[in-house]
């Protein structure tokens, strides 16, 4: 009866409420942390890109703390993580370029001129893994010092990419005004449930 006691009293200490969760889209469980350059990083949000009707990958965003507008997390310091999962077969070289475009349409002209050689080195790294398919994944990371780390599959691809700009571009595919999916933007930023 004693420890029935003690457990109750623990469970309204510690409600299970204030647990985070992991999350699941369309399949794919993201935690609710994640450790970048001995940082543990939270589950900002998370959510699928479609286009048209078709499901292409899952992403999720972490960062040092909660952020709800593309503004805050830019300025956010300390690491982050973009971690993408596939859902169907892509050309990688193919993903490269759209990646790109999405920088190229979202970020002001003089941080995507800023953010050119970093483009060139994201779309060799893609464009030597030919595709990705259902259930491959990827992260982009950004490390202060370091620069923004590609893994690929668990593996490092490439050598870092030095300059900030680049990290910043890159976030604005999901969240600048031309988001490639509202509703992923929606999601990334913790706005809306999936």
């Amino acid at each position: 009866m004693r420890r029935f006691f003690i457990a109750a009293s623990l469970a309204l200490a510690f409600p299970l409420t204030s647990l985070a969760a992991p999350v699941t889209v369309a399949g794919v469980k993201y935690d609710d942390t994640a450790q970048v350059a001995n940082s543990k990083l939270q589950l900002n949000g998370a959510g699928l890109r479609l286009k048209a009707i078709f499901k292409v990958y899952t992403a999720a965003l972490y960062l040092p703390a909660k952020a709800t507008t593309p503004d805050a997390v830019i300025a956010q310091p300390g690491p982050k993580r973009m971690h993408i999962v596939m859902l169907r077969e892509i050309n990688a070289a193919e993903l490269g370029k759209l990646f790109a475009r999405g920088m190229e349409d979202n970020a002001p002209r003089d941080e995507f001129s800023k953010s050119v050689a970093g483009v060139m080195a994201m779309s060799d790294i893609f464009f030597q893994y030919k595709k990705l398919g259902a259930g491959d994944s990827f992260t982009v990371d950004w490390v202060p010092g370091t620069g923004t780390v590609i893994t690929v599959n668990g593996k490092v691809a490439g050598q870092p990419i030095k300059e900030p700009e680049f990290y910043s571009a890159l976030l604005k595919i999901w969240l600048g005004k031309s988001p490639a999916d509202s509703l992923l933007k929606e999601n990334l930023l913790g706005r809306t449930a999936d």
